[in-house]
């Protein structure tokens, strides 16, 4: 696996890491397998997938856990990104959005504990709350940074008004958003932003929540349970539309004899070093599959092939407010 350094002075990390949140909740299959899911993690490090991504909002609480029993006696081979800000420490421990001080500082002992360690390495700001200026959370965070509970911050889905202000309070190391082949609205703002200020962007859903590895084709595929039911994308004459994409991604597999999610993962590493995909898997076989990816080298003309392919049909997501803030 080749390394990368995460943003200026970050950590150094496997340039493809491992998206953890599927093990647990939102998906077909989730909290099923914890056996499994804990030799995918292991797999993982022994592959140099070494960028371990989580939330205390996954389960809640249920994934962290998992991580914190998967790298016991392993810590220190692990880069622990988890995030904060979508539960509502200050009440009733409900989803809500808060980036306050006092909830920062309830979020990371919380995670702490859970994960098994006395600090975390990328520590995310989930989702931007607009009742809290971002210069009181960064400030909290930077705080954490000085008194060694964890060694980087960074934010996820924010706008890049919100990014140039966190910077100007201390450094953000980490810039996490959706980011694939059906997902590109990060290249008009947000990757110049992350560039010119020497953050690494670490694309989430690298594979279309699974849609790019053309194993779906109905919803009936999936629990009543999954997320992705409710995606616009997956939905009627949009999922029927966007099958056209990966029948392109596939015509590039099939030509260069790869699976069609390990061309999505080429392409999104050939737009830059600075990129850290983090697709998410609770199976040794995709996992590995997944980190092969690394090893394709992708023609021009294949990529600008790639490059034409037509725009997804549907939003990101049934409630797009929370995004881009």
């Amino acid at each position: 696996m080749k390394k990368i350094t995460l943003g200026t002075g970050g950590p150094q990390i496997g340039r493809i890491g491992l998206g953890l949140m599927g093990m647990s909740a939102f998906y077909t299959g989730s909290n099923t397998d914890e056996a499994g899911s804990i030799a995918t993690i292991h797999r993982a490090l022994e592959l140099g997938v070494t960028l371990l991504d989580t939330a205390e909002i996954y389960g809640p609480y249920l994934n962290e856990e998992l991580l914190g029993k998967a790298i016991a006696g392993r810590r220190e081979e692990a880069v622990i990104a988890t995030k904060f800000g979508t539960i509502l420490h200050r009440g009733d421990g409900e989803r809500g959005l808060d980036g306050s001080r006092e909830n920062v500082r309830l979020s990371i002992e919380g995670s702490l504990k859970r994960l098994g360690t006395d600090y975390i390495d990328i520590y995310y700001q989930h989702r931007m709350d607009p009742g809290t200026p971002i210069e009181e959370t960064v400030g909290a965070l930077a705080e954490l940074i000085e008194e060694g509970k964890l060694r980087y911050y960074g934010l996820s889905e924010a706008a890049p008004a919100t990014i140039r202000r966190a910077h100007a309070v201390h450094p953000v190391t980490a810039l996490q958003t959706e980011y694939s082949l059906w997902s590109r609205e990060p290249e008009a703002e947000i990757l110049p932003v992350t560039r010119e200020l020497g953050i690494g962007f670490v694309p989430y859903s690298p594979l279309g929540r699974g849609f790019l590895t053309g194993t779906i084709r109905s919803v009936d595929q999936l629990d009543e349970s999954d997320f992705r039911r409710q995606n616009p994308r997956f939905e009627g004459e949009n999922l029927e539309a966007n099958i056209r994409i990966v029948e392109q991604v596939d015509s590039v597999a099939r030509e260069i004899g790869a699976k069609p999610g390990q061309v999505a993962l080429a392409w999104i590493l050939a737009q830059g070093g600075d990129l850290a995909p983090i697709p998410g898997t609770k199976r040794v076989s995709y996992l590995e599959e997944n980190v092969a990816a690394d090893e394709i080298d992708l023609t021009p003309e294949q990529l600008a092939a790639l490059d034409n392919v037509a725009a997804p049909s549907g939003d990101r997501y049934a409630d797009m407010s929370p995004l881009n803030r």
